[in-house]
């Protein structure tokens, strides 16, 4: 039987990713002790890898596909089939920043005040063409982990990823600039992107993580209205498209259904009562197919 190797991300999105796939329709299941978390689909085989070294492994075929940050295919050169964006994170949903930071005391205002110093981070690579795109000489060493705690003794500044700053803040250090901002991305081996079985395998995962996503921030709205202020509601009620009308029984009444951003239903919830809806009915969703 064809099987699909999907690498998944081991460490801060380890958590968001299977809950990502569950309400993709996919149960994950990790063990601790294990590296191979086991998935309710025999036709994929999964492995925990870093995402540092995700798009390397996948590049060289030994995994089909998997997902990672577009820093670390970047800091790879890993030569990848991009199939999908997934803007996701361990606890929102906004891209990522690798920002150069320092100690709040710090002379260092901007790149040309890092010549001669040392940097600590994980991103070399990165950190090396933004020295060279600023014209400065810098020494920079490769982090293992615990980065923001190395200044002032260990470095003077440090290029780390933050998603909300509080890291960085929590350890006294400032943001001085930021090098790139990045995402998460399903990623495909180019040859395994070529294979007929794992292309669909593929392209289906694919469709349904955009899915999951594109759904967060929405709910569905069911309403009923009367046809003498249907087109009063209509006015009021956004949609995808168009909302679904439907006739009742007595043929003076409509069933109106709408998918609707969430923020917004506070607004138009009292305007919708006021247009003559009834019964109003708001649930949430887990997949919205654009």
């Amino acid at each position: 039987m064809a099987i699909l190797r999907l690498g998944l991300p081991k460490g801060s999105l380890e958590e968001t990713t299977v809950e990502m796939f569950k309400k993709a329709g996919y149960a994950v299941s990790i063990s601790s002790r294990s590296y191979y978390p086991t998935i309710d689909d025999d036709e994929i085989e999964c492995m925990l890898i870093r995402a540092q070294e995700m798009a390397r492994y996948v590049e060289e075929g030994i995994l089909d596909a998997g997902l990672t940050g577009f820093d670390w295919i970047q800091e790879n050169g890993a030569d990848v089939v991009e199939v999908a964006e997934l803007v996701y994170g361990k606890v929102g949903r906004k891209p990522l920043r690798w920002v150069l930071a320092v100690p709040e005391d710090s002379p260092i205002q901007c790149a040309a005040d890092l010549a001669g110093k040392r940097i600590a981070t994980e991103a070399v690579g990165m950190t090396q063409r933004y020295l060279a795109k600023h014209g400065v000489t810098a020494n920079v060493e490769f982090s293992w982990g615990a980065t923001e705690v190395k200044p002032p003794r260990l470095a003077d500044a440090i290029v780390e990823i933050t998603e909300t700053g509080s890291s960085l803040r929590a350890n006294k250090l400032r943001i001085v600039d930021t090098l790139c901002e990045t995402t998460t991305r399903f990623i495909a081996n180019k040859d395994a992107y070529q294979d007929e079985f794992k292309r669909r395998k593929i392209d289906r995962l694919a469709l349904l993580l955009t899915s999951v996503l594109a759904a967060e921030k929405k709910v569905a709205l069911m309403l009923n209205v009367s046809k003498a202020n249907l087109d009063n509601v209509l006015a009021i009620l956004p949609a995808l498209h168009r909302p679904t009308v439907a006739p009742l029984s007595d043929g003076t009444w409509f069933a109106l259904t709408t998918v609707v951003d969430e923020k917004i239903v506070r607004e138009i919830m009292p305007e919708l009562i006021e247009a003559g809806a009834e019964g109003i009915v708001e649930y949430s969703l887990n997949k919205v197919v654009n």
